[in-house]
């Protein structure tokens, strides 16, 4: 599967994937806010973050891109507000991948069970590259 550019913003998702659904014309995706989340215990999610971008994604010329806007609460500095995603149906790799690059690495997400993937994982690499690994058995539905 190929790696996939994953875009980041502070507050202004929504506007970036419509200016880009635009340019490309592309139509509008599926648009997952925080605010869909399923209830986590023990976390309330602050009211004004319920309308930002969890996730979304669309094709440019035959690439997917992921948008997100920061978690709640966080906030993303320009330069590492793109990162790289890779969507693996080989655990075993994806695992044996994820677990090299934290070797040198910080781990800000061990690989773990998620209600979008049975394992996901976030990282950044010796060289401050951010990645994503997200395990797709097909299992789940979604991007």
């Amino acid at each position: 599967m190929p790696i996939v550019a994953y875009m980041i913003f502070n507050g202004n998702c929504q506007e970036a994937v419509e200016y880009y659904t635009d340019v490309f014309g592309t139509g509008m995706p599926e648009i997952m806010k925080f605010g869909d989340m399923p209830p986590e215990e023990g976390y309330e999610m602050p009211e004004d973050a319920k309308d930002l971008v969890m996730h979304t994604a669309i094709n440019i010329y035959e690439s997917e891109v992921m948008f997100s806007d920061a978690m709640p609460g966080a906030t993303v500095p320009f330069g590492k507000n793109i990162n790289l995603t890779i969507v693996s149906d080989d655990l075993e790799k994806m695992t044996a991948d994820f677990n090299r690059l934290a070797q040198d690495g910080k781990v800000t997400m061990k690989l773990q069970k998620t209600f979008w993937s049975p394992a996901y994982g976030a990282l950044t690499d010796k060289l401050g590259i951010e990645w994503q690994f997200s395990y797709d058995d097909g299992s789940y539905t979604g991007s």
